[in-house]
């Protein structure tokens, strides 16, 4: 690995584990948080809340200020902010400000998780994007998989403001290692053209589509905050409401975004068959995932009776594929393809759903540690495969927006698999937690099996195009020399 392209490896994987532990260490100090701040649970569900609207919102919009003004500044500017704003949450004296700078911290992980697949973009050739996304997907999962056991650990020894504290030393590393590393020529501002070399304040900011970006911004924050919504007891009439705004303001940015000289959407990246489909495996895949995680919690602490450690252990098979199988997935892709490998992983995905969903009261650790197994292979090989695909399909002026659109889905498709989850749940009061009784892991079947259709659009081969050298152009004033 070259010297230039070390830090930008570490910084992408650090950035991405950082955040994908922040968001899996929370859920156990909730608890103890809200005995501390003598908060309701109405608030203390807005810090989870808050974050997840913030983050999905301004996504796609920081992927723009990426390829605009150099995906390394900003990744230092959100590495930093997340830093600071972790460090006033562990200061926060009451709930009102640990919600506002909730708010804060999912703005800065917003301007954060789509510059890690963006630097990579720019410092890697695409077709060597596979072993780094292999690497970074592997930290997401040993961070998620790690997160409850660290949490615990900490909340139980320091109480639950050492949680946030715990990402602020990476986070503040990582941002001054982005500060300190030199930008290409290139990379510090792909997408702007050499010329004219003057460019007023209006087209710089004209280039950014403001009104697109807030638009999608409405939308995507309605959008989240309904699925979250619809997943409370009581909450589906305010969550399919805000849903259905989501569809209007939808509507709405469509229509703007065909009229905009330059719009926050490439088409071209909206046209591109591949990232398209890239995108709809991620959405089906961390829908069903997320979904099936959610019913097989509450199957083995409410009904079978397991402490969340023991309930952590039968699903433990599932961390540790994603971990170990992160790096098989670029040699996968090399020797079958994108396609036939995306393909595989829908299948195993759809498998392990579907054992889950005939598990009954007598299931044992053996029949959850296999389900559990096959979500985990399934779930790796499609994440790593289209990722890869989105990322290196999209062209390297708007990587930032490709990253800021895979972060997005990855984001929509849990609070999505979660609320359908919870409102099938409810059709079936006394069995639904039980999955050979319930509709829920049914659904969530057919969930999961959206991704084979998506997979089969991804590309049969290797894309090799752009990795071919470009001739050289005939220097100006000299006829260019023919061989016969």
């Amino acid at each position: 690995m070259s010297p230039r392209r070390a830090p930008v490896l570490a910084c992408s994987v650090l950035g991405a584990a950082v955040v994908a532990l922040d968001g899996t260490v929370l859920t156990v100090a909730q608890p103890a948080l809200q005995r501390d701040l003598h908060a309701d649970v109405g608030q203390v569900q807005w810090t989870s809340t808050a974050y997840l609207v913030a983050v999905a919102s301004l996504l796609v919009f920081a992927g723009r200020l990426g390829d605009r003004y150099g995906h390394r500044r900003v990744f230092a500017v959100g590495a930093l902010g997340f830093a600071a704003a972790s460090t006033g949450i562990a200061l926060a004296p009451g709930i009102g400000t640990v919600i506002v700078l909730r708010v804060l911290q999912g703005v800065c992980g917003a301007l954060l998780q789509p510059a890690t697949l963006g630097m990579l973009r720019t410092a890697y050739p695409p077709d060597r994007l596979g072993t780094p996304i292999a690497v970074r997907t592997a930290a997401i999962g040993l961070a998620a998989a790690a997160g409850p056991l660290v949490g615990g650990a900490l909340v139980s020894a320091y109480g639950w403001r050492s949680v946030f504290l715990l990402g602020v030393p990476p986070t503040l590393a990582i941002g001054l290692i982005a500060l300190a590393t030199r930008e290409r020529p290139n990379e510090a501002n792909p997408s702007r053209e050499p010329s004219p070399k003057r460019q007023t304040a209006a087209t710089g900011l004209s280039a950014l589509d403001p009104a697109g970006a807030l638009l999608l911004a409405v939308t995507l924050g309605l959008l989240v905050h309904g699925l979250v919504e619809a997943a409370r007891p009581g909450g589906a009439p305010t969550g399919l409401l805000a849903v259905a705004g989501a569809v209007l303001t939808g509507v709405v940015l469509a229509r703007h975004e065909r009229r905009a000289a330059r719009p926050l959407l490439p088409p071209e990246l909206l046209r591109s068959v591949p990232v398209v489909a890239g995108l709809a495996v991620l959405l089906a895949a961390s829908a069903a995932l997320s979904g099936s995680l959610f019913v097989a919690t509450y199957f083995l602490q409410d009904v079978q009776g397991l402490d969340p450690l023991d309930c952590a252990l039968r699903v433990l098979p599932l961390a540790v594929l994603i971990v170990l199988g992160a790096p098989l997935c670029p040699t996968l892709q090399r020797r079958f393809g994108p396609r036939r490998t995306a393909t595989a992983g829908a299948a195993l995905l759809t498998l392990g759903v579907l054992l889950l969903a005939r598990l009954d009261t007598t299931a044992g650790a053996a029949a959850v540690g296999v389900s559990a197994a096959l979500l985990g292979a399934g779930f790796v090989t499609l994440m790593v495969t289209a990722t890869s695909v989105v990322v290196h399909r999209a062209p390297e002026a708007h990587a930032g927006v490709a990253g800021g659109l895979q972060q997005t889905a990855m984001n929509i498709g849990p609070a999505l698999g979660v609320a359908t989850a919870t409102l099938l749940l409810a059709l079936v009061p006394d069995g639904g937690f039980v999955p050979s009784r319930g509709v829920a892991l049914p659904a969530l079947v057919l969930i999961a099996a959206l991704a084979l259709p998506a997979a089969l659009a991804l590309p049969r081969g290797a894309d090799r195009r752009r990795t071919r050298p470009e001739p050289p152009t005939p220097r100006a004033g000299r006829r260019p020399c023919v061989r016969s």
